[in-house]
């Protein structure tokens, strides 16, 4: 019976060269289980032995059994047996070739490519790539040969090699082919653009080492900065009150239009626009007249003082943008709007402005005494020079408090004709006073004036700027208070100046961030500071 059954040796043979099937076959054949002449699902067997041909070919085990196997069984095996396992040893060498012809398929592809025809994905203008639905196999469509590989089986068509499958799927044109050349056009332009921008800056830079290397070093008192554009720059400053300015266009409205102009211009440099300046010289002023008078001052007096605090706070304000206008004030963003920084006043315009102002204020003077008289030469001095002393030393605000305070001795002598100690603390006080308010003013231009050269306190202070402003601020309540005392004043005084202390507080908390807007707003809030001590004082003369 064995020896008539002659196919079984054959499909043992043939089933010993593919890997896990062969024992099966074998054992089934030996026991006669099977009947020989049926038909088995050899279709099922032969795809998993050609699939895992094709897969595990390349490892070096699968090839030392089928040797061995075939060594065994030479004469019994059919010619189709070893085309087979030559075949699928075939695919694997070419699964490790594709790489190449893949390769080079998507460069014959990404060459023949129309760049025109597809959207750019770097376009703002080329409209979006739509996500394209997979389409149902067929013999045309790439990848089709894989489907078919897959299924050959089930479909009783024959299966293509693994190579074939890898062959189809390059030669099939990827959808990243068609923007391949405007991607990598736009990748050498921003790398070119990279490129010169990064050669400009080394220039640039190169540039700047010479010129600073050529240049001998310059004290910083000595610098003369590049004149600023002559153009005609913004009238209203970046600081300007917008009410004060709609009063200085009012009263530029009742002059003829010839000289509205010079007009305006005059007044902005003489700061009409941002009277806070001479609120702060007014209420020390007021003080000294109320504390000197120990009740209301007289009439004639107060109106003498006042008018003279808003005449030389101008007449000073023309001789700090004439030494500034070209040196701090045009290289300084808050001020490059000033009129002579923005060339609409000249040097010689601003000289006589500034005698004139002087000149009105010595004839105010000439209706006080002689004591007063005298002192008013040295006040004049003080305003004179403190412009210059920011390229000297940082201390500038204190030469500031001097000229500002000045006014405080000259109220006592022109009520007194003396000079008590209680004035002179007053005085003190007051340079405490501006040191503070001037620190705040300069920290809002702090990064251009360390760049133009110019020096103060906020530069000096450093870091510790809040930290010395707060002791300044102690300082100033405590020489009030005594002042209070001496003075022998009552309660609305201390409360006026419990309400400044609260005040000062609150500049600190704006102070915390440093911002130039917030440190701005402190100084400004130290016009509500005058105030409330001025008005304890007066209600504390009334009540006595």
């Amino acid at each position: 019976m064995e020896d008539e059954n002659t196919p079984a040796p054959r499909k043992r043979t043939a089933r010993t060269g593919d890997d896990a099937p062969a024992p099966r076959a074998r054992t089934r054949s030996a026991k006669g289980d099977t009947d020989p002449t049926s038909t088995t699902p050899k279709a099922p067997r032969k795809r998993a032995s050609a699939t895992t041909a094709a897969s595990d070919a390349p490892k070096p085990a699968p090839r030392k059994r089928a040797s061995a196997a075939g060594s065994a069984a030479t004469s019994d095996a059919t010619p189709k047996t070893p085309r087979k396992r030559t075949a699928a040893t075939g695919d694997s060498m070419e699964t490790r070739a594709a790489p190449r012809t893949r390769t080079a398929s998507r460069k014959k592809a990404l060459d023949a490519a129309p760049p025109s025809t597809a959207p750019n994905a770097n376009d703002p203008a080329s409209p979006p790539l739509q996500p394209q639905p997979h389409a149902a196999p067929s013999a045309a469509a790439p990848g089709a040969a894989q489907v078919g590989f897959e299924h050959a089986s089930t479909s009783g068509t024959p299966a293509p090699s693994a190579a074939a499958t890898i062959a189809a799927r390059s030669e099939a044109p990827s959808p990243d082919s068609a923007r391949a050349p405007t991607s990598s056009a736009t990748m050498r332009t921003e790398v070119h653009h990279d490129a010169s921008t990064n050669a400009a800056a080394a220039t640039a830079r190169d540039t700047r080492r010479e010129n600073s290397a050529d240049k001998p070093f310059v004290p910083s008192f000595a610098r003369v900065a590049t004149p600023a554009s002559r153009a005609r720059g913004e009238a209203r400053p970046a600081d300007a009150s917008p009410r004060s300015t709609r009063i200085v266009e009012w009263l530029c409205g009742l002059l003829p239009e010839r000289h509205r102009n010079r007009v305006r211009n005059y007044l902005v440099l003489m700061r009409m626009d941002r009277p806070v300046g001479a609120l702060l010289l007014l209420w020390p002023t007021w003080w000294a007249l109320w504390f000197a008078a120990n009740d209301f001052p007289p009439p004639g007096l107060l109106v003498i003082f006042t008018l003279g605090v808003f005449v030389m706070r101008s007449a000073g304000c023309v001789i700090n943008d004439y030494a500034d206008h070209e040196w701090l004030d045009a290289n300084v963003e808050r001020t490059a709007g000033r009129p002579m920084a923005a060339g609409r006043v000249t040097k010689k315009e601003a000289l006589q402005l500034f005698a004139g102002l002087l000149a009105f204020a010595f004839v105010l003077v000439l209706f006080t005494n002689r004591l007063t008289i005298g002192l008013s030469f040295v006040g004049a001095a003080l305003a004179a020079v403190y412009p210059f002393t920011k390229r000297v030393t940082h201390l500038a605000q204190v030469v500031l408090g001097a000229a500002f305070g000045w006014s405080i001795p000259m109220a006592f002598a022109a009520v007194t004709n003396a000079l008590p100690p209680l004035c002179w603390l007053l005085f003190l006080a007051n340079i405490l006073f501006s040191v503070i308010y001037d620190t705040q003013y300069a920290m809002v231009d702090r990064d251009e004036d360390i760049r133009v050269g110019a020096k103060s306190t906020a530069i000096l202070f450093g870091d510790a700027d809040r930290a010395i402003v707060g002791v300044l601020m102690a300082t100033f309540v405590l020489a009030m208070g005594l002042a209070g005392t001496r003075a022998a004043l009552h309660w609305p005084y201390f409360f006026g100046l419990a309400i400044a202390t609260g005040l000062f507080a609150y500049q600190q908390w704006l102070m915390r961030d440093r911002a130039r807007a917030h440190c701005f707003a402190a100084f400004r809030n130290n016009n509500r500071v005058g105030f409330a001590l001025w008005l304890g004082l007066m209600f504390a003369l009334a009540i006595r």
